[in-house]
């Protein structure tokens, strides 16, 4: 049972298209496992913010914010490109 709603926005879906395929059902499932968990030992909270975290997978970044049971995808990139 989910006790956190995911969002993503657009700029999500856009991200993923330029992702290598084998990471993206990594990314995925990463994303719907944060319902569940929205602070999973390998997310960090993010400098100069109260409620924007990432997550590492693999090679790329999913930066997302937590407000009030709502979970918001903001962007996933390379890690190099993501700041």
């Amino acid at each position: 049972m989910s006790l956190f709603k995911i969002d993503s926005k657009g700029s999500v879906e856009h991200d993923l298209k330029k992702i290598d395929r084998q990471y993206i059902s990594k990314i995925l499932d990463a994303i719907e496992s944060l319902a569940k968990n929205p602070f999973p030992v390998q997310s960090k909270k993010m400098k100069d913010s109260e409620s924007c975290y990432r997550l590492r997978v693999g090679d790329y970044r999913i930066v997302y914010e937590l407000v009030s049971h709502i979970i918001y995808s903001l962007t996933i990139k390379h890690r190099k490109h993501v700041y």
